[in-house]
Formats: structure tokens, sequence, C-alpha cells
């Protein structure tokens, strides 16, 4: 059936008004709900940071309170580390003389007397003078002896048992003198750092 609206204008202009302001404040009051959730949310997390921070700082004051009472603890052992240091290194170029002479006198052929041992070996802080020479190895120390005899010395044997000393390197034979009936000879010998102790590193004991 036809129809004819007749209504003014004005009242169809005035009630569109009112859904549109009706509309506008629900979406205003939505807002303001949504803004309290997010600002309700934040706080929450900002008052759970604060107490974790809290306690962080409480562990960590107690941590610096209690290794305040081991400070001397810690000089002590720091020092200890220091002299333990020190040893390493002075000790690093040890060798056991009273033990490798030793030996050397083991070497000493029969009918042959050890007279006397010179000794040049190096220290932590100055290297040791190496040869000129490419046929001489590398050294740590040189040893000087002089042997005695009634009868002509037999070096080359001698020479030959050197060459079972520790860290032997190379080893010439000197002068052969004659002197009221007895014979001197003299052997050099250079021994490298297969011969140190290792008795202050630390995997001596």
């Amino acid at each position: 059936m036809p129809r004819v609206d007749l209504l003014p204008p004005e009242v169809r202009a005035e009630r569109h008004a009112a859904v549109n302001v009706r509309r506008a404040w629900t979406g205003v009051v939505g807002l303001v709900v949504i803004v309290g959730v997010a600002g309700a949310t934040a706080a929450i997390y900002a008052s759970a940071a604060t107490a974790t921070l809290a306690s962080s700082q409480k562990e960590t004051s107690s941590l610096i309170m209690q290794s305040a009472g081991f400070s001397e603890v810690n000089t002590v052992q720091n020092e200890t580390d220091l002299v333990g240091a020190a040893v390493r290194v002075g000790g690093s170029t040890d060798i056991d003389w009273p033990s490798y002479l030793a030996k050397v006198k083991a070497t000493v052929p029969n009918g042959m007397e050890l007279a006397t041992v010179t000794i040049d070996s190096a220290t932590p802080v100055v290297a040791y003078a190496q040869a000129t020479t490419p046929l001489e190895g590398q050294r740590v120390a040189t040893l000087t002896f002089s042997s005695t005899s009634s009868s002509l010395p037999d070096v080359p044997t001698w020479l030959t048992s050197l060459r079972t000393l520790p860290g032997y390197t190379d080893a010439s034979a000197g002068t052969v003198a004659l002197s009221a009936g007895v014979y001197t000879s003299n052997v050099v010998v250079h021994v490298d750092s297969e011969a140190f102790s290792k008795a202050y590193s630390k995997e001596g004991k």
C-alpha cells in the first residue's frame, strides 16, 4: 500500500542527531574503559617490577656485606698467587746440579778422575748467549770439565758417554796436557732446556 511520510524534516533530523549523540557517548565510555584497564595493568606491572628491583638490591647488598668479611682471605690468596708466580718464574731455569753432576761423574771412563767443573747457566731474566756457528745447537748452560789421569786419557769414550746426559746438545774436547806424570784433559758440554728440573712449575712436585 502506498505510504506517505508526513513527519516534518526537522523532526527527522532531530532523531538522526539523537542517534549520533548516543553512538558518540557509547564510544567515549568504551574508550574510558579501555584506558582504565590499560592503566591498571601498567600499574600492576610497575608494582611487580619495583618489588623485583627492591629484592635484587637487597640481595646485592647482602652479598657485598658477606664478601667484605672475606677481604683478608682474598688479600692473602692474591699474595699467595703472586708469590707462587714469582717462584715459578724464578725457578723456570732451575737445574738440579748435584744430581746432574752425579750423572756427569758416572760418564767418566775408568782411570780418569773429575778434577774441576765450571758451570755457566741461564737465568730467568737474561737470555742465554747462543753459538755463533751453525754446527752448535741451542743451549741453556755450558759445563767445562777438567779431568786427571796417570795414563793417556780416553777422551773419545768420555765424549760418547756424555751423550746420555739429560738435555745433551753437543760436546767438544779441549787440550790434553802432561805435567809431572799427570795428564789433564778438558771437555766442554752444552745442554738445552731438557736439563731443567721443572721442580717449581705447576707440573713439578
